[in-house]
């Protein structure tokens, strides 16, 4: 399924404003007959579609970086309002494209991470997106509708189902009408577009990044745009750019100071995890073994990690496990130290590594390869070792979880996760691993009460109420465990009528 056609409809041709003969300008009037609140609900309905769709990637390390190079944009950034909440996520789907939606929800295909040929390429395209939230362009579509919220929610649930089952008539319905009406549309789109051009540039060069990064990707994408009409990005279609558009960012960057940004390795790896991950196991494992045979890489460390990522998938577990040995290897040899912890000669020595994130996803690499050898042993060690020096890394917490879970650890299990989720209270994961251990352990009203808050972080109040009365129909608690589910049923009910109204 191609989520294409969503992003179509909801950031740039919102189905009920192609009937509208006048359009609101650029001015601030978003707040007019929409408020933040009513804008962050209707972007929690349509991320329930989203993330009920086969396509949406709950891997945490590639949301994780996805969400830490959106916030470090943010952070250096005077444009978001105080209190305005961000969410980045990713979609296993070759086509390259982004988009924003209401609620500041954010997503990005893996075809365009791995398009982006360096990481100051992607937080441009990324600066754009945030630029479009913080404008409010989303909400001044909105505002500007001829109809009720209702009504646009009914069209864009029409425009996804329709597209999930045919692309092409899922695009009619959306942009099926006057040819008046939707070229005013497309008038209103450019306009919002250059202005999340400049945006998104002072944002990109205010965080350190290379603004040359925008122009190059946007010029790439331009060019490709050219040769293959057809088959044109899709980024070009729901970002429709113009000469015009890229004349206006070079322009701008060359008044700006040359900066030479280095990629971090997090983009690198997550790169190579999405390369793995592309097409069929077997092509994947072949590409990454040309590419190493070849030496056609940049990266030795980094196409290694893809590899081995490529060969798990393809159930090759033994030739995995060699290709790790080879992995750690090479980190010792080129770097003249040890990175890592090294588990292979079954020592622990703290190294010094600059990028967390890099030794984290390496890490879990690791005990996910000793996991599939079924070296459970050397697996813990694995990460009870490097969750003491990552323990914010949520792979390894996940992983470390589910892998006590698997081994008949189920006390244990239960508390570690209930002990991360005092500092990780809004892991939909921690809640349906809780869940999970509470029903090995029998206790059926606290594993409805962990179901009730997985259905919660995925926008499903209505699931949650059920899962909670379900919880009370199991009075298998004690008083406080009792008072807090009546308490959280109570709470929901009255959010659950205070939408309604």
């Amino acid at each position: 399924m191609k989520l294409i056609y969503l992003i179509i409809a909801l950031s740039f041709l919102f189905p009920p404003n192609i009937f509208a003969h006048e359009l609101p300008d650029l001015g601030d009037i978003s707040q007019a007959t929409i408020t933040p609140r009513q804008e962050q609900q209707i972007g929690l309905q349509i991320m329930r579609q989203i993330r009920a769709d086969s396509s949406y990637l709950e891997d945490p390390e590639i949301t994780g970086y996805l969400n830490n190079l959106g916030y470090k944009l943010i952070s250096n950034s005077s444009e978001a309002a105080p209190g305005q909440s961000f969410e980045f996520f990713a979609l296993q789907d070759s086509t390259i494209n982004a988009f924003a939606l209401p609620g500041g929800f954010m997503g990005f295909n893996s075809g365009l991470i791995i398009a982006a040929q360096s990481e100051s390429e992607l937080a441009g395209v990324m600066a754009h997106e945030i630029a479009h939230v913080t404008q409010k362009h989303l909400a001044r579509m909105i505002s500007g509708q001829k109809y009720s919220m209702v009504t646009s929610l009914a069209a864009l649930a029409i425009a996804i189902i329709a597209a999930r089952s045919n692309p092409q008539a899922g695009q009619a319905i959306m942009i099926g009408s006057q040819a008046s009406a939707i070229q005013s549309q497309l008038d209103f789109t450019r306009k919002h577009e250059k202005e999340a051009d400049r945006i998104g540039l002072g944002i990109l060069v205010d965080a350190g990044f290379d603004p040359q990064g925008m122009s190059d990707f946007f010029g790439r994408l331009q060019m490709a745009g050219r040769f293959y009409e057809n088959g044109a990005p899709s980024y070009l279609r729901t970002h429709p750019l113009t000469y015009e558009r890229i004349a206006d960012i070079q322009n701008r960057t060359r008044e700006l100071t040359y900066r030479q940004v280095p990629d971090s390795i997090d983009f690198q790896l997550v790169r190579a995890k999405l390369r793995a991950a592309e097409g069929s196991a077997r092509k994947a494992v072949k590409l990454f073994q040309a590419r190493l045979n070849e030496k056609r890489y940049s990266n030795e460390v980094v196409e290694r990690y893809g590899y081995i990522t490529a060969l798990l998938r393809d159930k090759k577990n033994n030739q995995a496990n060699e290709e790790l040995a080879k992995l750690y290897s090479i980190l010792q040899h080129t770097t003249g130290k040890r990175i890592l912890e090294d588990h292979l000669l079954g020592e622990t020595i703290r190294v010094e590594n600059k990028s967390i994130q890099a030794g984290a996803m390496i890490e879990t690499l690791a005990a996910s390869v000793k996991l599939a050898n079924g070296q459970i042993k050397e697996a813990f060690n694995i990460y009870r070792t490097a969750l003491k020096v990552y323990p914010q890394h949520r792979a390894l917490i996940h992983g470390y979880a589910s892998a006590l879970l698997q081994n008949q650890q189920t006390e244990a299990a239960l508390e570690f996760v209930n002990n991360q989720l005092r500092y990780h209270n809004n892991d939909v994961n921690l809640y349906r691993l809780q869940a999970q251990s509470y029903s090995a352990l029998g206790n059926l009203m606290l594993k409805h009460r962990a179901q009730a808050e997985v259905y919660i972080h995925q926008g499903y109040q209505d699931s949650a109420i059920d899962q909670l009365k379900i919880a009370l129909q199991h009075d298998n608690g004690n008083f406080y465990q009792l008072s807090t589910v009546e308490a959280r049923l109570k709470q929901l009910e009255l959010q659950m009528a205070e939408n309604e109204e």
